[in-house]
């Protein structure tokens, strides 16, 4: 099984588009690697059939030119913290864990605000129980 940056590719999958495992590349990114590479790798291969002196110059190549997984990740949340830290108005966003990108609030965006709290329902049932 190859592993690269960290991550182990899956054996059955040509390599083109075994490298989107890897966090920070997508197609168009490990086609780009690939064409990087042309004489060296064939796209159409089979990552079981990757020799070892292929896996090391891929992993070389993606080490040197892109940043991905952990050191990707890393800068990522440095930027987010970055934000909040300059009371930028996305940074706010970031903290309240609202939509940072314009879209609307009053409906929708229940993915980033979390299940919906039912205001008053609780509490009147929780008030007519005692009385009986």
């Amino acid at each position: 099984m190859a592993r690269i940056a960290g991550v182990d590719l899956p054996k059955d999958k040509k390599i083109s588009i075994a490298l989107s495992y890897v966090f920070g590349i997508g197609r168009p990114m490990a086609k780009k690697i690939l064409e990087g590479l042309k004489n060296q790798i064939d796209p159409d291969l089979r990552v079981r059939d990757l020799t070892e002196d292929q896996v090391g110059l891929l992993n070389s190549f993606i080490s040197k030119e892109y940043k991905v997984e952990g050191e990707l990740r890393r800068e990522i949340t440095a930027n987010l913290k970055r934000y909040v830290e300059i009371n930028s108005y996305r940074g706010y966003r970031h903290r309240r864990n609202l939509p940072t990108r314009g879209q609307r609030t009053r409906t929708n965006a229940r993915t980033r605000r979390g299940r919906r709290r039912t205001v008053g329902a609780s509490t009147k049932a929780a008030a007519a129980a005692p009385k009986a």
